[in-house]
């Protein structure tokens, strides 16, 4: 049976930086593999386009939480690698816990245990 693809999905102000931060956390990553892992991951709800995630690599990149080094990807073409700092790994901990607060809310708000009395 063929899955229904979804729509696609806006991100919300903040979520790239989370999402590109949990992508390093198993490695160093070029940019179009970072947006190929956001895709296949979210079950291609959301696409990052080039407009929105290089510049969030640059935020980040001066924020402290990445580092880069070029290097020659697996076809043979220099490419820019992105790697998780330690500064990064402790804003994915507080970022990822604020928005697992956020989607219990959210879940809670949608689904009401009690239907709100209907």
């Amino acid at each position: 049976m063929k899955r229904k693809r979804p729509s696609r999905v806006e991100l919300l102000q903040g979520t790239l930086e989370l999402l590109i931060l949990r992508t390093l956390v198993t490695g160093p990553s070029h940019g179009h593999e970072i947006a190929k892992h956001i895709l296949r991951t979210s079950e291609e709800a959301f696409k990052v386009e080039t407009g929105s995630l290089y510049p969030a690599l640059h935020r980040l990149e001066a924020k402290g939480w990445l580092t880069a080094s070029w290097d020659q990807s697996e076809k043979g073409k220099r490419a820019k690698y992105y790697r998780l700092t330690a500064l990064g790994k402790k804003e994915l901990i507080a970022e990822q816990s604020k928005w697992e607060v956020f989607a219990r809310a959210m879940g809670l708000l949608l689904n009401p245990l009690d239907q709100e009395g209907r």
